[in-house]
């Protein structure tokens, strides 16, 4: 089989969660946490139903599903809805229930030895769009420098990942994406790929973008750095712009503004890097944000391993006020993750959480009322492997405030 079509073997995810933990160790509940938090519970209210079936429903071995859900109605009111593989393709329907796969690919990935080109696997991780027609999108680049003759001195995986978020854009409501020219990068280090990194470096797993007034933000992780003049901890960082079709304007939160800006190493010498304060209570990536309807509180979902402030390993939920304080997580779903053993899963595990109303009234589906969809990846375990043999499911949720 191809590069791009064989089963996944490597658990991406459990790779992230471990340099992380080394970066930066269990993540506290924020001391800053109101009291009372703003919605009073989420619970799972049906069984699981199957959205997609890699084993099924794939046009070829590359749909395997590997990201967060991301959604929105183009202008003739269809759903376009991502969350496949680095040959992205996209489910298509006039409603969550009549969702099937466009074998048409709107993204793929070069596979390309030079980093400066940002070309090398992408995942499209959100898009957002004001008219259904053009499509900002945020893709999750990994230079897998293993993968390429000369350009990491090590052959593991994780000791020569560098990651950006670069960006794309559609003109046709998200039928094809075409990388900025040239690659504009909106996250990432300030230093280029080195063949003896040893780690995992730089930005990754952007959550969809959500809006709050003329404002956008997206919340993404990175594993931090330690170099001269830039010290960066590692953790998720808030980034907002007004403008999300330039994507050169996105900028993240600093503790005091929104003025922290990463320019692509390979095009300017930073010199003085900027750099972000993470967000807590967040360990690892944040599947998704949305804006409740009723209160105007935002809820995050994201996956954890059991361990610190988490007491069992699944998906959690925290909600804010503002984005910036978020309360103590609770759990949503108890199963092994992406970020456990898989020799001690039970068959299966769970990845990348999302939520999305049916009924949203925004494009984009940043917005919930009393009920939605918790959508999410199961993926089958053989022995201790990870395999492609994987689904990506719905769950319905309610929403419940305090009396």
């Amino acid at each position: 089989m191809s590069r791009s079509s064989r089963p996944l073997a490597r658990p991406l995810a459990r790779l992230l969660a471990v340099t992380l933990a080394l970066s930066c160790g269990p993540v506290p509940p924020p001391a800053s946490a109101a009291s009372e938090p703003p919605l009073s519970a989420l619970t799972l209210t049906g069984p699981e139903r199957t959205l997609f079936s890699a084993t099924r429903d794939a046009c070829d071995g590359a749909d395997v599903p590997d990201a967060p859900a991301r959604a929105f109605r183009d202008a003739s009111g269809q759903i376009a809805l991502y969350g496949l593989h680095y040959r992205n393709r996209a489910l298509r329907g006039p409603d969550f229930d009549h969702l099937k796969i466009d074998c048409r690919v709107v993204l793929d990935s070069g596979e390309k030895s030079d980093p400066a080109l940002y070309d090398d696997r992408s995942w499209i991780t959100a898009t957002w769009t004001e008219d259904g027609n053009t499509v900002a999108a945020l893709l999750h680049h990994e230079y897998q420098a293993n993968e390429h003759e000369g350009r990491c001195r090590s052959k593991v995986y994780r000791e020569c990942w560098y990651n950006t978020v670069t960006a794309a854009f559609s003109r046709d409501g998200g039928r094809s994406f075409t990388r900025t020219p040239p690659p504009t990068v909106v996250a990432g280090a300030p230093f280029r790929q080195e063949e003896g990194q040893g780690r995992h470096r730089g930005f990754f797993n952007p959550s969809n973008i959500v809006s709050e007034g003329r404002h956008r933000y997206f919340l993404a992780s990175t594993t931090g750095w330690d170099r001269p003049g830039s010290d960066q901890a590692a953790g998720v960082c808030l980034f907002r712009t007004d403008r999300p079709n330039d994507p050169t304007s996105w900028r993240a939160w600093t503790g005091t503004g929104f003025t922290a800006a990463f320019p692509d190493p390979y095009r300017k010498t930073v010199k003085l890097a900027d750099t972000c304060r993470p967000i807590a209570p967040f360990p690892a990536p944040v599947g998704a944000v949305v804006r409740h309807r009723d209160t105007g509180a935002w809820i995050a979902v994201f996956m954890a391993a059991k361990g610190g402030a988490f007491a069992e390993s699944g998906f959690y939920w925290s909600t804010s006020n503002d984005l910036l304080t978020w309360d103590v997580p609770r759990l949503l779903l108890a199963g092994a993750t992406l970020y456990d053993d898989p020799c001690q899963a039970k068959g299966r595990l769970i990845a990348y959480p999302s939520l999305l109303d049916p009924g949203a009234k925004g494009r984009n589906f940043d917005d919930v009322g009393e009920s939605a969809l918790l959508t999410f990846v199961t993926l089958r375990i053989e022995g201790c492997a990870i395999t492609s043999d994987r689904d990506l499911v719905r769950r319905p949720v309610s929403i419940k405030v305090w009396p």
